[in-house]
């Protein structure tokens, strides 16, 4: 059974830092991008970055510079680290995790900032 498990998610004051956590279990096919995306209140779901199975990463123009994506060694588990938080990153985080059959989304974890 394939499993998203996203934890680092709470409340945090402006300027301050969160650091994101998804582990991946269950998924017997290659991954080959992992990401996480964002969705607030009354908007559509965007993206916030991604990390491909080479390494490479992509990360959206409003988080550049405050954001940083990683994995671990073994290429399951998938970090967002966020510093220099905003008012207007408060979303709910959801991990991302795409193979060459499907998609997996995780349930999501819930970010707020505070000002």
């Amino acid at each position: 059974q394939v499993q998203l498990v996203e934890s680092g998610g709470g409340l945090v004051q402006a300027g301050g830092s969160l650091r994101l956590s998804c582990a991946a279990s269950g998924i017997i096919v290659s991954i080959s991008v992992m990401g996480w995306y964002r969705q607030a209140p009354g908007k559509q779901r965007e993206l916030v970055a991604t990390i491909t199975s080479g390494g490479n990463t992509n990360t959206a123009d409003s988080v550049k510079g405050r954001f940083t994506i990683s994995r671990d060694n073994a290429k399951t588990t998938v970090y967002l680290q966020m510093n220099s938080l905003k008012p207007e990153d408060t979303a709910v985080y959801y991990c991302n995790v795409r193979t060459i059959l499907v998609d997996y989304w995780g349930r999501g974890t819930q970010v707020t900032v505070s000002s």
